[in-house]
């Protein structure tokens, strides 16, 4: 029998034999809430010029950056004028100081820390950019816990298309069948699924409207389950709850 510190810290194993080797996870809305704040601070400049923000159309560049809509676009047009800089500037003070106040979302950390104490890899796969997303990791104390980071500077399409988990996965050295993503929106859970990924859906309070029900599990927080108890879920037959 191996001993207790051996099987502490050796890789988790499914109930069909693979090895997982690594988690990968989204970054806005799953790591850091940001996608509330930016939301926010757009819908309050729609307000200031008496204009709706359409849900429908926003919620479709959650996670992505490849739908055709933005925001700043729509509210010209609907406007017939372009909008003053310090309009636009005062927009990203507002998204900025929004996202200053928030936390790290719940159970990252914990997760973090126990997948390292496993000795799994851990990776960052964002339709963001590098500046975006290193950034913030470094300001929140968490950049050197991830082995890899790949953003939308890193690859030609991103999510929902694959492209951003194929490259974690290279930079990793991991397998598909050996890497579980954890995703917040519809786009990304897509993305993880056609790299050919097992992936865990987290909703934020804008993704919580939208149709999750392609990832193979669905969870209210990290903080709901610890990391073993999530592997477990993925030890059920159906692999799903």
């Amino acid at each position: 029998m191996l001993p207790r510190s051996v099987l502490r810290h050796s890789t988790a194993i499914l109930s069909f034999g693979t090895l997982i080797r690594a988690i990968v996870f989204d970054f806005d809305g799953l790591i850091l809430d940001t996608e509330e704040p930016v939301y926010r601070s757009w819908l309050e400049v729609y307000e200031a010029h008496g204009e709706e923000l359409p849900f429908e159309r926003w919620v479709q560049i959650v996670g992505s950056t490849t739908t055709g809509f933005h925001p700043q676009y729509h509210l010209e047009e609907r406007l017939g004028r372009p909008l003053p800089k310090e309009v636009l500037d005062r927009r990203i003070g507002r998204r900025t100081e929004m996202i200053l106040a928030q936390q790290l979302l719940p159970g990252v950390v914990p997760h973090l820390d126990a997948a390292r104490e496993r000795g799994l890899k851990l990776g960052v796969a964002s339709s963001s950019t590098v500046e975006w997303v290193r950034g913030h990791l470094a300001r929140l104390g968490i950049l050197e816990r991830f082995d890899c980071l790949r953003c939308r500077d890193d690859v030609t399409h991103v999510k929902p298309e694959p492209d951003l988990y194929i490259a974690v996965l290279e930079c990793l050295g991991a397998a598909p069948s050996e890497a579980i993503a954890i995703e917040d929106s519809p786009n990304g859970v897509t993305a993880a699924k056609r790299a050919g990924m097992r992936c865990v859906a987290i909703p934020n309070t804008i993704t919580a409207q939208l149709d999750l029900s392609h990832a193979d599990l669905i969870l209210t927080s990290l903080s709901e389950v610890t990391l073993q108890q999530l592997l477990d879920r993925f030890d059920s037959p159906a692999g799903t709850t």
